[in-house]
């Protein structure tokens, strides 16, 4: 049931983030090295799917190595490759690249969206990248090293367009509540959209993330749920869709915790969505539902 004012949202995590996933970590350590991007080639190719024809630049690869809390994940660090435009450069958070094996035109390219704030990869001279590994990307995650070398294209997309439908009057009421919903590695551009102060949380607004995952051992980016919570603000609501007997946290589906917690002030409520379609069409669904206009509710893609 939708609430007409705000009021706590039932049943969430009133303990430390960090207890509860602490059982379920493995050992890591993560050191990232900056080096300058190889321009050496730019070339056009096929186009593959959507999106605007990609521009290939070598990016020499600074880290890579397992993500933190995600055993089918790798955390990948690249060069990040000098913009022959200013509309190529990475300035809105959500949006993405596309990354092939070095120099094989033959090579589906895979579509990764940035992980790391605009500010954060302009001063590193970086891009970062939540990738799950499969068959198809071993280039970038399994058979990969530091100081080798993948292909890039130029920044792509619009990313999620925050200033236009969050800020001013555009829709009567001012957005003062986000709610954010990733799923797996959909977490990448959300953390980008966290840490790069777009969701101006340093204003009055309040925002909540629910991230849906399969297990507590495919919960990506756990170690910095207490950053985003202390440092920016945001309520982390993990939600745990898989059979897991000694989670002491939600479960179920993202769309779930937020049908049993509620929308409080729909008129004033922005979304952020990333994940796979089924739960972007159902917590949309809710949502709209409950009076959230549909403007305010936003994807990367």
């Amino acid at each position: 049931m939708f609430t007409a004012s705000y009021a706590p949202p039932r049943a969430v995590l009133l303990f430390s983030l960090g207890s509860l996933l602490l059982p379920f970590a493995t050992p890591f350590q993560r050191s990232v090295a900056f080096a300058p991007s190889s321009l050496s080639h730019r070339r056009p190719t096929a186009v593959f799917g959507w999106g605007p024809e990609p521009v290939w630049s070598s990016a020499e690869v600074l880290s890579v190595s397992p993500a933190p809390f995600h055993s089918e994940c790798v955390c990948l660090t690249v060069a990040a490759p000098e913009a022959a435009t200013e509309e190529e450069t990475f300035q809105v958070p959500g949006q993405y690249v596309q990354v092939r094996a070095a120099g094989d035109e033959e090579c589906k390219p895979s579509f990764f969206a940035l992980a790391n704030s605009p500010a954060a990869a302009q001063e590193g001279g970086c891009f970062e990248f939540l990738i799950k590994k499969n068959e198809g990307n071993a280039y970038c995650t399994s058979d990969v090293k530091e100081g080798d070398k993948i292909d890039v294209s130029q920044v792509l997309g619009n990313g999620f367009p925050i200033a236009d439908h969050f800020d001013g009057l555009k829709y009567d009421f001012p957005t003062q509540n986000i709610l954010l919903f990733a799923a797996g590695t959909g977490i990448a551009p959300i953390r980008s959209a966290i840490e790069s102060g777009s969701l101006k949380l340093d204003t009055g607004r309040q925002a909540r993330l629910y991230y849906g995952c399969r297990s507590p051992q495919e919960m990506a980016y756990a170690e910095r749920f207490s950053i985003w919570e202390k440092e920016y603000g945001v309520q982390v609501v993990p939600v745990v869709s898989g059979d897991s007997a000694e989670w002491p946290g939600r479960t179920g589906y993202v769309q779930n915790a937020l049908e049993e917690d509620g929308v409080a002030v729909a008129r004033n409520t922005g979304v952020l969505l990333c994940g796979m379609k089924g739960m972007a069409e159902g917590v949309k669904d809710i949502v709209t539902k409950a009076g959230v206009f549909e403007g305010r509710v936003l994807t990367n893609f």
